[in-house]
């Protein structure tokens, strides 16, 4: 494309939009079909178990490094100012509010995204999606919402778990290690988080992150060419644009929370 031709820039704003409208279109069916999806259930608790489970370890392992690192740089930043007390305040908001369903939706791009976006392209590229059309089976109903809906509702599981394993390595670090009090740790905590305001807009987040993050790798496998060079960079372009999206979203949702 030669961006001083003004018939191939129309024909890449065309694409670009006729994209964005299959993508449109993909969301909205895929949101209509979530009666019949949860009517069978079984197919999106194989997909909650197929992708929680096999994200549970990495999610685990890094929330505890990410408490223990916060709980760190808390500890010596608040201690210049004489309030290391409100360490356990300063890690469970950061946890919640923010680093949680952050990181978790990072991380679930990267383990669960690629596997979503490669397993539908070699679908397609073994023409199963094509053959299931032949016998006149829906893939969409049968193959991409309950794997939508399953990531819809391992996401804020997921983040969770993050955030509750982040809390334990914060304790670790600065309760055994450093030797903050531990009643004061769990107290300044319990008295300044709010269930509503900190816990449900990290929840909020973590549900929108859900719908973006499967959503995205979905749509990259079923619109990827049915090769394996095709497939590869759908999966790349998967975690890319899943992260930006995330990224964005997390600025726009942040300013909207503390605006209302």
């Amino acid at each position: 494309m030669s961006w001083y031709k003004p018939s191939d820039v129309g024909f890449a704003v065309r694409s670009k939009l006729a994209d964005i409208g299959r993508a449109a279109r993909l969301f909205v069916r895929l949101l209509s079909l979530a009666g019949p999806s949860f009517r069978r259930f079984g197919l999106i608790r194989e997909q909650i178990n197929f992708l929680g489970n096999y994200s549970l370890a990495i999610i685990t392992v890094s929330g505890l490094f990410v408490g223990f690192v916060l709980a760190l740089q808390g500890y010596y930043t608040l201690e210049r100012y004489g309030s290391s007390e409100a360490l356990g305040l300063l890690v469970a908001l950061s946890l919640v509010r923010e680093l949680g369903p952050v990181i978790t939706a990072l991380l679930f791009a990267g383990r669960a995204g690629t596997s979503l976006t490669a397993g539908i392209g070699l679908m397609k590229a073994g023409e199963q999606l094509s053959a299931m059309e032949m016998m006149a089976v829906d893939p969409v109903s049968r193959i991409l919402a309950p794997r939508f809906w399953g990531g819809v509702i391992a996401m804020p599981l997921l983040a969770a778990v993050f955030s509750a394993v982040g809390i334990i390595g914060g304790w670790v670090v600065g309760v055994l290690m450093i030797g903050v009090d531990s009643g004061a740790f769990w107290s300044q905590m319990q008295g300044g988080v709010d269930v509503w305001q900190d816990v449900g807009n990290g929840v909020l987040k973590s549900i929108v992150f859900g719908f973006t993050v499967t959503f995205i790798a979905l749509l990259q496998g079923f619109e990827s060419q049915p090769t394996p060079e095709g497939v590869s960079r759908a999966t790349t372009r998967t975690v890319v644009v899943a992260s930006l999206a995330v990224l964005g979203l997390d600025f726009i949702l942040t300013a909207m929370m503390f605006s209302i």
